[in-house]
């Protein structure tokens, strides 16, 4: 039985109960109320227990809540640091891509260089073997040109 029933029950035996006149005293059925008293008794022990039980359950409860809110911080800590793991790999490999693109810049400037160089050596040779060549060519010419006028007979006087 309740122990907030019994007590009410007992109130009402109380507001039942014939007053003496001019006291404060009240006349009250006896084997109602130690009938009350012996529920009560009875009820207080088994209220106890299920305070107990409640108290006892309210600690298992509270000790879950802890042991998930541990493990909540726990996983939210780990994400923080997989976030900053992960943010430093970012950085890390941003750092990379912009030294090989640097790299890259400087070996495309030495290519381009060497590749300039190259193109005035062969100009260079090709401008002198050209101008071997035409002074080979001037020199045929020359000589040719001799030759033919060695052979040309020599003009006559006709004028006498």
């Amino acid at each position: 039985m309740d122990i907030l029933h019994l007590i009410d029950r007992l109130e009402e035996l109380f507001n039942e109960s014939k007053v003496f006149p001019l006291t404060r005293n009240v006349m009250v059925d006896e084997d109602k109320m130690l009938d009350i008293i012996d529920q009560m008794r009875i009820s207080i022990p088994e209220e106890v227990k299920k305070a107990q039980q409640l108290l006892a359950q309210k600690d298992r409860v509270m000790a879950q809540a802890q042991e998930e809110a541990n493990r909540t911080v726990e996983i939210a800590r780990q994400k923080a640091d997989d976030l900053v793991h992960r943010d430093a790999i970012v950085v890390e490999a941003q750092r990379q891509a912009a030294h090989i693109k640097e790299q890259a810049r400087l070996d495309a400037e030495a290519t381009r260089s060497e590749a300039d160089n190259y193109v005035i050596d062969a100009l260079t040779h090709l401008q002198n073997e050209l101008e071997r060549l035409t002074n080979q060519v001037r020199n045929g010419i020359r000589t040719v040109e001799e030759d033919q006028a060695r052979r040309a007979p020599a003009p006559q006087n006709t004028e006498k």
